[in-house]
Parts: C-alpha cells; structure tokens; sequence
C-alpha cells in the first residue's frame, strides 16, 4: 500500500507508466467501436443499436481479455508474489499477449468501411486516450490500496469499459464538433455568395437520388460548367466539402444531393445551399427507423419545394403517389414527368427493357425523339425523365439534352450490369436497397431468360417496426424470381427464408453465410457457367 501523494515512492511512477501503455492498448482495441460509432454517423443511436444486435461478440471477446488476464493475475500476483514480488509482473506480459490477440482478431476481420483516421476521429481518439489514462491509473491505485495482493485487477478490468466509453467521449466532443461543423458551414456559405449568378439545384427523394443526380450533371455539362457533390455526400458537412473544395471560381451550376434522416434535415441543406430549383426522385419507406412512418418521410422531402416556394421550379415524379400530393400541395412551379402519363411535361412510351439496355421514345418540347441506354430498369428511365425536366427549364437545347442524355452511364452499385467469366452477369445492386429499389431490381433480373437466376442479400435495413414483415415480403418476391438464395448474415434469415418457404421456394436451394467473405468462397461451389447475379444491397459493418 502506498500513498497516491508520495512522489518519492517508485510504485507511483510505475503506475503512471502502466496507465500511461494501457491507454494506447485502449485506444487500439476501441478500433470496432469507433469504427461503428463513425459508420452511424456518430449518432449514439445508431450506435447501440449496433451493441444490442451485434455487438455483443465484440463485448464478448473483450470480457475473454478480461478473464484470461486476471486468472494470470491472479497466478503471479498470490501464488508468486511471496517468493518474489517482481515475478508478480510476468501477469502484465500476458495482458499484453491477450490483447494483441484481440487486436489481430479485429483488424484481420474484413471490413466493408474502415476507420477513417478524419480530424473528428483523431480527436476523439485524443481524448479516448486521456480517459483511458485516468480509467486505469484510478483502477490500479483502487486495487493497490485494497487489495494489494491482487494490484493489477483493475488493470484487466479496463477493456470492459470500451463499449461505454467511445460514446461518452463522442458525447463529450459534441459541443466542440458543433462549433467546429458552424465554423465550417458558415465558410460555405460565404464561398457561395462569391457566386450570385450560380444555378443551385437541391435533389432529393427516398431513392434515386444520387443515379439523378449523376445524370443530370452529365447532361448539363453539355451547356454549363457544372459542379455535383461527389458519391453520396449528402448531408450538411458533405455538402460543406464539396463547396469548400471542389466548387471552382468557373462553375455555373452546382448540384447538391441532400439525404435525410429525420424531419427538418432536408430545410436545414436547404437555408445551406438556397437552390433556386429542385427534383423530388420518389417518396417510400426508407428510414423508417428515424423518421417512424411514411407520413413523415414524405412531409420531409416536400421542405424542397416548400423552400423553393413560388419563385423556384421543382421536377416531380408523378408516378409515385407520395410525391403526386407533395407536388399537388406545393406553392412552386411544376414539372411533372412520367412513364405512363402522357400529359406531362415530359414522359416515354414504348419502353423496351432487355438485359441489354433499354430503348424507348422520349417526348419533350412537343417533340419525339428515340433514345436509347445501357441503363436497366424502368426506375433509370424515370430518373432519366426529371432530369430532362430540369434541362429543359435550363434551356439546354434538344440536341444538348440528347447528347447528354447518349453520355450517362451506369451509376457504380446501382443496378451496374458487370460481365464476368464464363459468360456470368452480375448485376450489382450492393448500394442502400430500399423496398422498392428490391422490387425494381427483382424485375431487371427476371428479364434474363433461360439463364439460372441467384440473388445474394443481407435484406432490407432501416425500416423500423415494419422491417421483418418487409424482409418477409422481401422473400416472397424472390421466390418468384430466384433459382437460388444466398442470406449474408443472420439478422433478417429467419424473415426472408419464411416468405421463400412459404412461397413453395425449393429448401435446399436456399444457402446462408456468414459474410461477405463467406459467401465468395460458397459461390466457387454454386456457379455454373451463364449464370445471372444479383447483389441486392450489401449492409456496411454497422449492421453485421
């Protein structure tokens, strides 16, 4: 036993020393939790959700570290100690051993998404490590004190508070990162009023966003210099990036992808980028975990035209029911587009889908014009039509807008036909499946006649209390499409495998793995030559 305020004694700076080690183990073995805490775009929600589901196995092998640790504590602090009490510190190198163990099992697993080292991670890992300090020196000076035969205890019982650590450090950097987000926000919006003659366009929806906005920057490029915010960067801070970084002293258009996740996301982009015109994609149950029902997605995504107001030019989809109310309620001018109505501003007609590609007739400016793409499905078309829709209102001539439109390509992970060996098709669906992205996806691949059809999926996420009735029907659709199943992961199995089953879907045609890993090594066994693939969604680590 010794006295915290003796400076003078060794054990003291001993301890420092051990606490001072133990807080970088902490911080490498909290790679996991962080890693998800990022992956839920640090939303302790998210987070948790994470812990109860999946995270146990983490907290798991954390608490093996635990008592592995202490049973060698336990060996060289009581049995050794009496002969000599330096051997009471071999129990320290087997702390070590068992938390390298850990670290190559976390960092060998792969990973969809890792750890991105950003300037927010690097200062949570900062104060991670602080925290890690007081936490094991407060342990060892408790065990010290009291139980002196067994003074590294506390150190073996550090790992345990990772998984409540990392969100309370989170919690405690909110403040800081809130200025820090203001600060950042406020010089984007600075940049943008260097630019007052800048057409600002806002696109949002449940699904569809970012193949629009993909292709409409490719079609006006044809006529302006056109600045779009890069992959799915779509909330305040990805916006915030893309102004500060890409949008040049040329640009003349800017194209801002603005997602949500609960209601007022989509006005607060808005007062961001202050677009003058906007395309609303669809309406349907996506995050329905956040936003609890449909009513609420849709009153969400109308903050765009509501914004835009009676001065702004908003395209909608009229062939989504959710978006025909916003788009009959809202106070802006309307560009309705469709696949099926021929009184709209824009729409096509003898749509031909093959595995291919498409061809149909493109009716604008009261003209026909045939077009045709190598993009699949009739939802491409859609997207295609409201982007014409704004092209028109920017006064792209017919033959811009045909040439932009002969351009576009298919957007990475959004339905991509890849052509593999041995004559296999995949078509890759891998990105945020939503309902009905699943059922348009389902419907490309039943065009693949004659040929043996597979579809690989983790199921539907994000959809709250209507989830499992979801991956149920999920299944039944598959049924009807499938030859064989691939389940990745265990979280929605029972629910799909049920709506198959119950679809009269052949058992033994009906695999599970694991992972993705898993399941690459499994298709070396299944595929056959002129097979068809469908990755329909692939679930980032947060949820496996």
């Amino acid at each position: 036993m010794f006295d915290l305020l003796d400076f003078s004694n060794w054990h003291f700076y001993l301890l420092l020393i051990i606490s001072f080690i133990n807080a970088f183990i902490l911080c490498f073995a909290g790679y996991k939790f962080l890693q998800i805490i990022q992956l839920s775009g640090y939303h302790t929600r998210g987070y948790f959700d994470w812990l109860k589901t999946s995270g146990g196995v983490y907290v798991g092998r954390l608490a093996m570290v635990t008592v592995l640790s202490s049973a060698f504590f336990v060996v060289t602090d009581v049995i050794l100690y009496p002969y000599n009490e330096y051997l009471a510190y071999i129990g320290l190198l087997f702390y070590v051993l068992f938390s390298a163990v850990y670290f190559a099992n976390v960092y060998d697993t792969p990973q969809k998404t890792p750890l991105k080292m950003t300037n927010r991670m690097n200062r949570a890992m900062i104060l991670l490590w602080v925290l890690g300090f007081v936490l094991t020196f407060g342990l060892l000076f408790v065990s010290e004190m009291f139980i002196p035969y067994y003074s590294f205890m506390g150190l073996a019982l550090t790992p345990l508070f990772l998984p409540c650590l990392v969100p309370f450090v989170h919690i405690c950097l909110k403040p800081m990162e809130k200025l820090i987000s203001n600060n950042y926000l406020k010089k984007a919006r600075k940049k943008l009023e260097l630019f007052p003659d800048l057409i600002k366009i806002g696109i949002t929806g449940s699904f569809g966003k970012t193949s629009t906005k993909n292709f409409l920057a490719t079609i006006l490029s044809e006529k302006y210099n056109t600045c779009a915010t890069p992959f799915n960067f779509n909330t305040p801070m990805g916006i915030t990036r893309t102004v500060l970084q890409n949008l040049d002293l040329g640009a003349q258009v800017f194209v801002a992808e603005m997602g949500a996740r609960q209601m007022g996301d989509i006005k607060e982009l808005c007062e961001l980028v202050k677009p003058q015109y906007g395309i609303l994609t669809a309406v349907g149950a996506q995050h329905i975990a956040t936003f609890a029902n449909v009513e609420n997605v849709k009153k969400t995504k109308a903050e765009l035209p509501v914004y835009l107001g009676k001065n702004g030019v908003c395209v909608f989809d009229m062939d989504n029911e959710f978006v025909r109310e916003i788009a009959n309620a809202s106070p802006c001018k309307k560009i309705k587009v469709s696949l099926v109505d021929s009184s709209a501003d824009v729409f096509a007609s003898e749509i031909n889908t093959t595995d291919k590609g498409t061809t149909f007739k493109l009716h604008f400016n009261k003209k026909t014009y045939d077009c045709s793409t190598k993009l699949l499905g009739l939802h491409n078309i859609s997207n295609m039509l409201l982007c014409v829709g704004l092209a028109v209102q920017l006064n792209l001539t017919d033959d811009e807008i045909l040439k932009g439109i002969a351009r576009i390509v298919p957007v990475e992970h959004r339905l991509q036909l890849i052509n593999a060996e041995n004559n296999i098709t995949i078509l890759d669906d891998t990105y945020n499946s939503s309902i009905d992205g699943s059922k348009r996806a389902l419907e490309v691949l039943s065009m693949f006649k004659e040929r043996r059809k597979i579809v690989i999926t983790p199921g539907l996420v994000e959809l709250g209390t209507i989830e499992r009735l979801e991956n149920y029907n999920f299944g039944a659709r598959i049924s009807k499409v499938a030859d064989i199943v691939v389940i990745v992961n265990k979280t929605h199995l029972a629910s799909i495998k049920q709506g198959l089953l119950d679809n009269d879907f052949d058992s033994s045609k009906i695999y599970e793995a694991e992972s993705l890993l898993a399941t690459q090594t499994m298709l070396k066994d299944i595929l056959l030559p002129n097979d068809v693939i469908l990755w329909e969604n692939d679930l980032p680590d947060n949820y496996i």
